[in-house]
């Protein structure tokens, strides 16, 4: 299942830049990730400030 990003995020790319496969783009106040391109290999999560990324 793909990773999903939560309220929690403040936008800082931090995701973005780890991700390779570039799923994470800027959304309305948050990233987010398209669940058809995620290959759900955790970098995101593991990268993310204030744990907003989490499996959905």
């Amino acid at each position: 299942m793909a990773y999903v990003i939560s309220d929690e995020c403040v936008s800082c790319g931090a995701c973005q830049a780890e991700c390779p496969v570039d799923a994470i783009s800027e959304g309305d106040g948050k990233y987010v990730i398209d669940a058809d391109t995620c290959i759900e290999c955790g970098s995101c999560a593991a990268t993310c400030p204030n744990d907003a990324i989490s499996e959905g």
